[in-house]
C-alpha cells in the first residue's frame, strides 16, 4: 500500500534492504540520484517494474525535481 515517508525513514528503509526507484525520464536521471537508486521512468513504470524489482523487497518510489 503507498503512503509517503520522510528523509530519515527512507534512509532507514533501503538500509533494511529497501529499493529506490527514481520516476523521472533517464537524461534527469543521468544528472542526478540517490546512490543505489534503479531508473524506472514513470511512464515504463507498470510495464517494467516487475521485470526489474524483487517482489520480496520493499520499493521506495521518488521523483527529485531540483526546479
Amino acid at each position: 500500500m503507498p503512503q509517503a515517508i520522510d528523509r530519515d525513514a527512507v534512509r532507514r528503509v533501503t538500509a533494511e534492504g529497501a529499493q529506490l526507484v527514481e520516476v523521472l525520464p533517464a537524461s534527469e536521471y543521468a544528472e542526478d540520484h540517490l546512490p543505489g537508486a534503479i531508473n524506472l521512468p514513470l511512464r515504463r513504470l507498470e510495464e517494467q517494474a516487475t521485470k526489474v524489482l524483487d517482489r520480496q523487497r520493499a520499493v521506495v518510489v521518488y521523483c527529485w525535481d531540483s526546479a
